[in-house]
């Protein structure tokens, strides 16, 4: 299932100046294919800068995400690979993005528990801190 979202919608670049720009960026494919509104980009930012970092699941991975009613249209994710990590508050570096949008609030769950599941595996996260290429990016989900 990982897979079939991450097709087309993943990104991968050298650096961008800070967390926010590297949310931003990360969101941009699901924005661009209307999955998502601007007003959902401002509520992930704007949800970092009330509540922390929350939004970092693992060591250099986040996974940022809004309520449906910010605007999301659809159930989708997106991907972010940095090769220079962007620090978040508090000093944490992050290079993995994974943004989740849904429009409903738990449209999202089996696409989340997949992703926790492949997460879960050392060896899938290790790979994923190394990947260049959208085409090693769903290699490495065929299998989930």
């Amino acid at each position: 299932m990982l897979k079939e979202y991450l097709a087309g919608n993943s990104l991968f670049i050298s650096h961008v100046p800070d967390w926010q720009q590297a949310i931003r960026m990360a969101a941009q494919p699901l924005l661009e294919k209307g999955i998502i509104t601007n007003e959902y980009i401002d509520a992930m930012i704007q949800n970092v800068l009330d509540n922390g970092n929350y939004i970092i699941i693992l060591p250099k991975v986040a996974m940022p995400h809004a309520r449906s009613e910010y605007g999301s249209k659809g159930v989708g994710m997106s991907f972010l690979r940095l090769l220079e990590p962007v620090m978040f508050p508090k000093n944490e570096p992050v290079e993995l993005f994974f943004v989740l949008a849904s429009n409903t609030p738990e449209g999202h769950l089996e696409l989340l528990a997949d992703l926790a599941e492949a997460l879960s595996d050392s060896e899938v996260y290790e790979t994923l801190l190394e990947i260049e290429t959208e085409e090693e990016l769903l290699t490495i989900f065929d299998k989930k």
